[in-house]
């Protein structure tokens, strides 16, 4: 775990439960995308640094789950880096409370508030074209989270952050976090149809050729819809949906995947409602979902 696996002259990317990007830019001087899960992945990077010689001069933030930013805090204060993330993802970046107070849809409760969901803080600044370095480009890749966004090196590695799983981690949890669906899917498309010296997914192993995975995580998010479509032919409300799903696809419940799977199973119901393949009303007090019949 945390190996450095060389991909070109300049771009790595570091082994851990989520990969690293790092890559080398002038002198001595070498960034990140991404920074690990934890501080001890922080310790466990910067003692890498050193063994290469190598001066962190930057983060640049994928997103910010906190399994992307979790080594942030210790990396800027044992070097002084500076540390960048897109959009909204720069909020929860200096913020991490909201990522479980988001997740939970209210103040989360100490067993949310945890280093899997709620990362240290750090002092980070918002992405901008500006903030590159030379020969770098930033891909929007939202659907996953926010803003969430990837990287396309000088030498034409892609990182690829969260936009996909692989297949073993969907054949075996089913359900993977998603807050947008639509934009996912588009997001999805956008990447099958890239080209890239090689693609390195946060989730999934380093590939020459994107499309395959990509097309069967599409195929994954459909599947789950028609899933969801199908029970919802006489009207459930959300917790009732949660739970079939969970039975069905051999989940166990705990507050960690109750939070994750359904705020990603709200993200479903809200796109096929907004897509009309499912409608919502109240009855008694409470909110239930029922497939739309032609």
């Amino acid at each position: 775990m945390y190996e450095l696996i060389q991909i070109t002259d300049r771009s790595y990317y570091i082994q851990g439960p989520a990969r690293i990007g790092l890559v080398k830019l002038d002198g001595d001087n070498v960034c990140l995308i991404d920074s690990g899960n934890d501080k001890d992945a922080g310790r466990k990077i910067r003692k890498l640094l050193e063994d290469n010689h190598w001066k962190l001069t930057a983060i640049y933030n994928t997103h910010s789950n906190a399994d992307h930013i979790g080594g942030n805090r210790y990396l800027q204060n044992q070097t002084g880096c500076s540390i960048y993330a897109p959009g909204i993802e720069c909020a929860f970046t200096r913020n991490p409370i909201l990522e479980p107070a988001f997740l939970y849809g209210g103040y989360p409760c100490k067993d949310l508030q945890h280093k899997f969901l709620m990362a240290q803080e750090s002092n980070a600044l918002e992405l901008t074209k500006d903030c590159l370095p030379q020969g770098f480009s930033f891909i929007p890749l939202p659907g996953h989270f926010f803003d969430m966004a990837g990287f396309r090196t000088p030498d034409d590695v892609v990182y690829l952050a969260d936009c996909l799983s692989s297949k073993e981690t969907l054949d075996k949890y089913q359900i993977s976090f998603i807050y947008d669906i639509a934009a996912y899917l588009d997001t999805l498309e956008k990447v099958k149809e890239m080209d890239a010296c090689m693609f390195v997914p946060a989730h999934a192993e380093a590939t020459k050729d994107i499309a395959p995975l990509a097309r069967y995580n599409i195929d994954k998010v459909l599947e789950i819809a028609e899933k969801i479509t199908r029970l919802c032919q006489e009207p459930l409300p959300f917790e009732i949906i949660l739970q079939k799903l969970f039975t069905d696809y051999g989940l166990n419940m705990s507050f960690e995947q109750y939070v994750l799977v359904g705020s990603t199973v709200r993200s479903y119901l809200a796109w096929l409602k907004d897509t009309g393949r499912l409608e919502a009303f109240f009855e008694d007090n409470q909110l239930l979902w029922r497939t739309v019949r032609c």
